[in-house]
This record gives structure tokens, sequence and C-alpha cells, in this order.
């Protein structure tokens, strides 16, 4: 079996561009889906994917290993963020042509399942982009609380610490801490309550927000201060009670590496279609699971991405919730065709061979590449760039 062709189908979803590839063989109708949505990195994606074509064209799509070496070694630059999401879209296209080829769920090529559901959590508004980041007064933040825990969740994620220069007064941890606050005592003690930082503040001003919600016992607090900042982190974490949280915005073992040898969280978060790709979740995973840490993968992506994560989470031993944004667009599962079922807060497994999804490329070139909505540009009242 060989490599025939490699393409990309982009599909606009407002926020994200969602970034699908089709690996194609010479074995008549089997070809393999990837994702490679990267928010506002559409174009740099599709083009590192063009880039990445004549060095695997005419190998065996079920060497998955040996690919993903040529991929990373043979760029000679080591990747960053957009060239690791291209490696991880090419690598799960070929995962799901090795579990067809197979007749096997990716899953039973991973080790086989490890747990029988899988534990899910969605934002605001079902991951609706205003609800996401502009729920910042009491009345919707319940209201929308309410709306997800009606479709079954028992855990959501809120985003609301206040864009923060490097040190906030009064007003502004009251404020958050008045939100929380508010949000327990709506949705009762038997909800989890996830709080996305979003690398928003210094380590000081994290502090502080965080001790200032620790008796509302947040399931964890994400990302609360830059990536690249691990010391800082580990000051934080040190600092605080709560679950501390971070990796979306890392790929690859290398970038986790510093992270774990540290302990610097307690949870890790890979982003499937970021990090490098299955393999390379399954060693960050690995590596976490010695220092005791939880996984839960980040995805606010497309519906190849959803069942990507689900196989990984089926067979991942120290997996702990799964991020989705079903919510995005209503006619997300009009583009694909899957039996992907959730049931009381809970994905089911997917027992097809490969990932079980199959793109409507018709109706996915109903929504054709556009601008994403720039959400991401925000400033202080005094005009200086905001951590968004």
């Amino acid at each position: 079996m060989k490599i025939t062709d490699i393409k990309t189908l982009v599909v606009n979803a407002q926020m994200r561009n969602w970034v699908f590839v089709k690996v194609e063989t010479d074995v008549p109708g089997l070809y393999g889906w990837g994702e490679g949505t990267l928010e506002w990195k559409t174009r740099a994606v599709a083009g590192c994917v063009e880039d990445f074509k004549p060095l695997v064209l005419g190998l065996d799509p079920t060497r998955i290993e040996f690919l993903w070496q040529i991929m990373y070694r043979h760029s000679f630059w080591r990747l960053g963020v957009i060239g690791t999401t291209a490696i991880s879209a090419i690598e799960q296209a070929c995962w799901d042509i090795t579990g067809k080829s197979l007749g096997v769920p990716v899953y039973k090529l991973l080790g086989g399942r490890v747990r029988d559901k899988v534990r899910m959590y969605t934002h605001l508004g079902m991951g609706q982009i205003k609800a996401v980041y502009e729920t910042s007064t009491v009345e919707p933040l319940i209201e929308r609380a309410q709306e997800v825990l009606a479709k079954g969740y028992s855990a959501l994620k809120v985003v609301i610490v206040p864009l923060s220069e490097p040190l906030m007064g009064l007003p502004a941890v009251h404020h958050f801490a008045n939100l929380m606050g508010k949000l327990r005592a709506a949705v009762g003690d038997a909800v989890d309550i996830m709080i996305d930082f979003h690398g928003r503040t210094t380590t000081g001003q994290a502090i502080g927000y965080i001790r200032a919600v620790e008796e509302f016992h947040p399931f964890f607090c994400e990302e609360p201060v830059p990536p690249e900042q691990t010391d800082a982190l580990l000051e934080v974490r040190r600092s605080v009670r709560t679950p501390i949280a971070t990796g979306e915005r890392l790929a690859t073992r290398w970038e986790f590496r510093r992270v774990c040898e540290l302990q610097a969280c307690h949870v890790l978060q890979p982003d499937l279609c970021h990090c490098g790709g299955l393999l390379e979740a399954r060693r960050i995973a690995a590596m976490g699971e010695t220092y005791l840490m939880g996984i839960a993968p980040h995805n606010p992506n497309g519906p190849v991405a959803n069942v990507v994560a689900l196989h990984f989470d089926l067979a991942t031993p120290n997996f702990l919730i799964q991020e989705d944004m079903v919510g995005d667009v209503p006619w997300r599962f009009d583009v694909v065709q899957t039996r992907l079922k959730a049931e009381k807060g809970y994905w089911l497994p997917l027992d097809e061979p490969g990932l079980g999804v199959e793109i409507n490329e018709a109706e996915a070139r109903k929504h054709p590449f556009e601008q994403e909505i720039l959400e991401q540009m925000v400033f202080h009242p005094d005009g200086s760039v905001a951590e968004w």
C-alpha cells in the first residue's frame, strides 16, 4: 500500500476554519481523514501540509512512526505549532487508513479500551463564541451554565477571568470571585467547574485570583500564566490549593518535558490536532502518568478532532475529562457522517473500522474558507495589547 495524494479541505466555522486532511492510497476506496485546525493559522497549516506531501508520497501509510520521524526530522528546522499541526492531521489520517485496512477501530490499535465511556465537558453556549468569551455578568453566566447542564453534562468550563494587566486592584478580584461564587451556588456541588485563565495573568495576579475562589473548589484552573513561563506556573501551583492544568499551547514531548519534570501542574492538556498526533499524545500522557498527572485533552476543534480524541481517551489510563465544542455551529454534524453518540455527559465508543468518521465533501464545500472572527484582538483601557 502506498500514499498517492494528500489533500486539504477547509471549512469555515466562524471562530475557526476547520482544516481537514485526506490521505489517499493506491488501494481503491481506501483513504483516511485527519484534522489540523489551528485558529488564525489556516493558510499556514494548509501550506505546511503541502510541504510535507513530497516527503511521504509513495510510502506505506501504515508505517505511522516511520512517517512521523520523516516529517519531523527531515524538516531539519525544529517545528513550531504550525508544523506539528500539519503532522498531526496527516498522522491521524494514517491511523484511520490502518484501522480500516485491518477492520478494527483505532483505539484497539492503541492497546484497547481501558474504559467503557468518556466523560465530557463543554463551554457556555455549547461553544458559541460570544457566550464563551463575553460572559462577564452573573445572570447570563448562570443561564448559560444551566443550558449546558440541561444537555446532560456534569462539568463545564468558564472564561470569567478579567483581561488583566500585570497587577489588578480589588474590584477585579472581587468581581471574579463573585461570578464564581454565584455560579457554584447555582449549579451545586455535584457539578465540576473549570476556570480557563487563557494565560491572561502574571504569577502574582494568578495567585490572587485563584486564592479568591478556592472556597468554591474549581475542578482545575487552566493556563494561569502564559505557556512559555514554566517556572511561573510552578510558583502558582505551589502557592494555591486548587489543581492547575496546562498544555493546550505546547507541542511534542519535548515541550511537555520541563512541565512534567518540575511537576508544575496537576493536569496536562495536549491537543491531538497540535501536539504531533495520537502517538505523540500517548507519549505525553505516559510521561504525565509517571508524575501522577491526569490528561484532559484540549479540543475546541472540528468533528474529526472529536472522534480522534474519543479513540485516544478510550485507550489512555490517566485520562481525566474531555473538552468539546459541539455547539459552535448548528450544521457541524451535517459535514460529517459518524455514529458518535453522547449519553448523560459521556461519549460512547465507536466500533467502526478506523476513526469512524466520513466527511460529506459536498456539504463541507458549502462553507469555504473565510477570515475567522478576530475575537483575540483585545486591548486594555489604556490601549495596550492584552492577552486574550
